[in-house]
């Protein structure tokens, strides 16, 4: 089992940048695929990015596509996920999650993951 806790959120302007982190304890990270989601209000959960185990695959939604970079420490414990040029519609909660079953092909679908986060807000005034 693994906990999951994201930290970094918080408000920006459109066209800056923020970096969401999520540290996890418990069975050791190299364990998990690694996935970021994102739920704004009265939306569903949305798939941002996926990384594989040791870092060697990544997979973005087509909307980040080109302003999002997914990391990985498994040293750390830690997974990043760095965004820039921030616009008002990627304001959500963003959700760190984690698979010890998954595969790559399937890491954009919210299901396939065992754990979550609480979550951290994102909010990118015009």
């Amino acid at each position: 089992q693994v906990q999951l806790v994201e930290s970094g959120g918080g408000l920006v302007q459109a066209g800056g940048s923020l970096r969401l982190s999520c540290a996890t304890s418990g069975r050791t990270v190299s364990s998990y695929i690694m996935g970021w989601f994102r739920q704004a209000p009265g939306k569903e959960r949305e798939f941002v990015a996926a990384i594989s185990r040791y870092g060697g695959n990544t997979r973005y939604a087509d909307s980040v596509k080109g302003r999002a970079t997914i990391s990985r420490d498994n040293v750390k414990n830690t997974v990043l996920l760095q965004m820039n040029s921030l616009n008002p519609e990627d304001t959500a909660v963003y959700y760190c999650g984690a698979t010890a079953t998954g595969v790559m092909g399937v890491m954009s679908i919210a299901t396939a993951y065992d754990y979550w986060g609480q979550g951290t807000q994102v909010t990118v005034s015009s």
